[in-house]
């Protein structure tokens, strides 16, 4: 770093000089060891083996899906809805939020969890979990959000709009005043996205 600034004739203030005059040499520490224990692949397949116990059939949409929050919420809606239950449908990766001038609460997570209830419509025995596995999604006080066939109906119920909730990007303050809000706390480790999205029996009347 010292030699990167001097050839830029970059003098740096004080106390970054005399932090990294104290700092030790690279060439003085012993060389580290990386053991990698989970990756987000192993976060799906202890799913789908709990799942697979309980007799559902378990349909892997991948560890590695990203994209825009809204948009992949839209896809797996309509994946949910055209799926035969009972059934899980897993994916795992990183999802993004295109943030306007003024955005509310939350993270990609419940801005998923949202977009996908809206997708959804109520549609009966579908119910759905989205989180981070590190415990924290975006600046919300969560992990992620819940969402289920009364999703919409009982927030409606209470005053609110989901539809302008997830156009001002306040899907964390909308589960929040729901009580569908995923709070784990610090879970101390992060092996990226976690989405599950329960597809129950058919109902012959309903379906």
């Amino acid at each position: 770093a010292l030699r990167v600034l001097d050839a830029w004739s970059v003098t740096p203030p004080p106390a970054v000089s005399r932090h990294l005059a104290l700092a030790r040499p690279l060439s003085g520490h012993s060389p580290g060891e990386y053991r990698l224990i989970a990756r987000p692949r192993d976060a799906l397949d202890a799913a789908a083996r709990a799942a697979r116990t309980l007799g559902w059939r378990v349909v892997d949409l991948g560890d590695a899906v990203d994209g825009e929050a809204r948009g992949v919420a839209r896809d797996h809606a309509s994946r949910a809805l055209a799926t035969r239950g009972p059934a899980l449908l897993l994916s795992g990766g990183e999802l993004t939020v295109p943030l306007g001038t003024s955005p509310g609460q939350g993270g990609p997570h419940a801005e998923y969890a949202l977009a996908l209830a809206l997708e959804l419509n109520g549609a009966a025995g579908i119910y759905a979990l989205a989180c981070d596995t590190d415990g924290s999604d975006g600046a919300g006080p969560g992990a992620g959000a819940m969402v289920g066939p009364d999703t919409l109906s009982r927030a409606r119920a209470i005053g609110l709009d989901p539809r302008a909730a997830l156009e001002n990007h306040d899907a964390g303050a909308f589960f929040e005043r729901l009580g569908a809000t995923v709070k784990t706390g610090p879970t101390r480790t992060n092996v990226n996205d976690f989405r599950a999205i329960l597809v129950g029996p058919e109902d012959p009347i309903n379906r």
